[in-house]
């Protein structure tokens, strides 16, 4: 009898002790869209952290917030029907400012949850975070941030989970996630389609990130991978996932100040929007499946794209070195062109493309180099004359793949690159195309 005890003590001594919930009704929510709850809310993150840890608890109900910032160690948890609104005056917006050097943060940013130099923060249950975006009226071409919220935004934050819950209606971008380790996103759902600059999921410069299972429709580009500091987006794999977009549903770039590498998205299912209400940007069955982008002095390298099925998308793949040269701060002087090495693009299908052609480009001495293109198959009506090579090589413009409108091939205009191979490769139109199914220029 005295083993069993004395084994019973040992066993409960090795159990792990369970944090302690913080309900917000008990820091005073209250499930009443007309009264803010930021206060409350705030009061109960700030408790748990300062306690070493645990679960904010959001209990089911409507509660209205301003910004509220995320402390290390921090669980918010929303029940099954619990739902966190963004509130629509701007003022109950917390303008914050991170000393992290980067393009997008050399101004007061404001967004509805926020989080700088955090540890171990999780987001989950399967309740609903709405940033009610559409309230917050475009005022000037970059005021993404600054008059119109994020809904998410994290800054350095390392060891972060963002799991089942439900994201809708950010005022610009959905969620930001910059220069973090280790970050594990599953199975949420993201609607964002209700503001211009309405991105799905932004990696921006982050390292070892997972993302599966995510369900997204955007307006703006769906799964975003950006670099608008020197650091690289490295060690990433995205799989999964559906995804609309009425512009990219896979894109690395624009902003390319670092770059890509080691990157490996797999097992996307690319379609329509089920709800073509509103448009912002792009068209209304997407730009492109896959853009793949160097502008800004980067590199791209290591990048494997795979098992991809497509549903519209007028220009489907879309791989392009070019010479922007923005800098992350004011003044920055972008001196030499960046470098494509390593991409591989496999098992692609894709239904209902428009005409417009495929294009792998670089600039004249500085080529794309080391592309496979394997087991693709691209369906489009067809029925386009010859069309010439374009003369204008648009180095300093931006990208996008259909920046010169339809190209001269039926499958893929490639020009300036090295070393491109093409493998079991097909072009299916419904009427005949005049155009080859590939033009190489250099």
């Amino acid at each position: 009898m005295k083993q069993i005890i004395l084994s019973l003590i040992i066993a409960i001594g090795a159990m792990p002790l369970m944090a302690a919930d913080y309900n917000i009704t008990a820091y005073g929510a209250v499930s009443d869209t007309t009264r803010l709850s930021t206060d409350a809310v705030q009061r109960a993150i700030d408790e748990c952290s300062k306690a070493g840890g645990g679960r904010v608890l959001v209990p089911t109900g409507s509660y209205k917030i301003g910004t509220i910032v995320l402390r290390s160690n921090v669980n918010l948890h929303l029940e099954h029907g619990a739902t966190l609104y963004g509130s629509t005056r701007l003022e109950d917006y917390r303008p914050m400012k991170s000393d992290y050097v980067s393009l997008r943060t050399q101004t007061e940013t404001i967004q509805l949850v926020y989080a700088d130099d955090v540890d171990n923060v999780v987001i989950d249950g399967y309740g609903t975070i709405d940033g009610r975006g559409r309230a917050f009226a475009k005022l000037s071409w970059n005021d993404e941030g600054i008059t119109r919220p994020h809904l998410l935004r994290f800054i350095r934050g390392r060891g972060i989970t963002v799991k089942d819950v439900t994201l809708r209606n950010s005022g610009c971008w959905m969620q930001h996630y910059l220069a973090c380790d280790r970050v594990r996103i599953d199975g949420i759902r993201v609607f964002n389609r209700n503001n211009y600059n309405n991105d799905a999921l932004d990696l921006d410069g982050c390292h070892d990130v997972v993302v599966t299972g995510m369900l997204a429709d955007s307006d703006d580009d769906a799964i975003t991978l950006k670099s608008t500091s020197p650091r690289l987006c490295e060690n990433i794999t995205v799989t999964g996932c559906v995804v609309s977009s009425h512009c990219n549903a896979i894109k690395l770039g624009t902003e390319t100040n670092g770059g890509f590498r080691n990157i490996n998205i797999s097992g996307i299912c690319v379609k329509p929007s089920t709800d073509q209400s509103s448009q912002f940007f792009g068209l209304p069955r997407g730009i492109s499946a896959i853009s793949l982008e160097i502008v800004d002095g980067g590199v791209l390298e290591n990048v494997i794209v795979s098992d991809i099925t497509v549903e519209g998308t007028e220009s489907p793949i879309f791989v392009r070195l070019a010479n922007r040269a923005r800098g992350y701060y004011d003044g920055q002087r972008i001196d030499h062109v960046g470098r494509i090495d390593g991409v591989h693009v496999s098992n692609v299908f894709v239904r209902g493309a428009g005409t417009t052609g495929c294009s792998v480009t670089g600039l004249p001495g500085h080529p794309v180099e080391n592309v496979s293109l394997r087991d693709i198959t691209i369906c489009h009506p067809g029925g386009v004359a010859e069309t010439p090579v374009p003369a204008d090589e648009k180095e300093k413009e931006y990208p996008e793949a259909t920046m010169w409108g339809t190209l001269p091939a039926s499958g893929f205009f490639i020009r300036h690159a090295r070393n491109v191979t093409l493998e079991n490769v097909v072009v299916r139109t419904d009427t005949p195309d005049h155009r080859p199914e590939v033009v190489r220029v250099d």
